[in-house]
């Protein structure tokens, strides 16, 4: 693919992701008052006093932008080439964000989603996904695995995504009528909004992980012997 097709595609895609990350931080501000009324803990009330819920909840909603945003900065050419630092500490705060904070977070949100037990099992094994491709992707980067470093990376992005790509799918729903009993619409949703992710995931990864692979240096020899990913 030419370098300026590849530019355009990653401006886009970064656009993308500043616009519904700033759409996602307005949706964040209500919450800073902890008031148990308000948008979406209106459904959640009959687990709101459990304090882990709770408190899950909260850390979940305030690092999503982050994760998101910090993300983003891994995939861009520019900045690996130019800013390594700013590459390696952003994908460090990413890391731990997640590990630590939004991944553990989401999956106790995940045993008390709403949608019933379809519902709470697609949440649960994607809050694991999650964790195990960043703990992955931060782990080879350890090794300088690179290759093995940037799918797990681009496999824990997709999983990120999901906070965007389920609203997006409920926004679609909304907006066109389409005639699917709310809980259903729900259980379904929760299915695709990271199923999806993770198979573009796979397909950019087997094309050759992209431009990306170009900008790492060789992995171990041990790796260059026919280990892929």
């Amino acid at each position: 693919m030419p370098t300026l097709t590849r530019r355009v595609i990653f401006y886009l895609f970064a656009a993308a992701i500043l616009y519904t990350s700033w759409l996602m931080l307005l949706l964040s501000l209500p919450y800073t008052s902890f008031d148990r009324y308000v948008d979406f803990l209106m459904t959640k009330q009959l687990v709101y006093h459990i304090r882990h819920w709770r408190i899950s909840f909260y850390v979940h909603v305030f690092t999503s932008i982050i994760v998101l945003l910090a993300g983003l900065l891994q995939f861009s050419n520019y900045l690996l080439k130019k800013f390594p630092g700013l590459h390696r500490r952003s994908g460090k705060i990413y890391a731990i964000v997640i590990l630590f904070f939004s991944g553990p977070a989401g999956l106790v949100m995940g045993f008390y989603a709403n949608g019933g037990l379809p519902a709470r099992i697609s949440f649960v094994i994607l809050a694991s996904l999650w964790l195990l491709t960043t703990f992955l992707g931060w782990r080879y980067a350890l090794q300088r695995k690179w290759r093995l470093h940037t799918g797990m990376m681009i496999r824990s992005y997709a999983l990120t995504l999901s906070a965007i790509s389920l609203r997006l799918y409920a926004f679609l729903i909304g907006t066109f009528n389409i005639p699917i009993h709310p809980v259903q619409a729900y259980i379904l949703i929760s299915w695709l909004s990271w199923t999806l992710n993770l198979l573009i995931a796979e397909a950019i990864i087997r094309r050759g992980l992209g431009y990306l692979k170009d900008s790492f240096p060789a992995d171990s020899p041990s790796l260059q012997n026919g280990h892929h990913l």
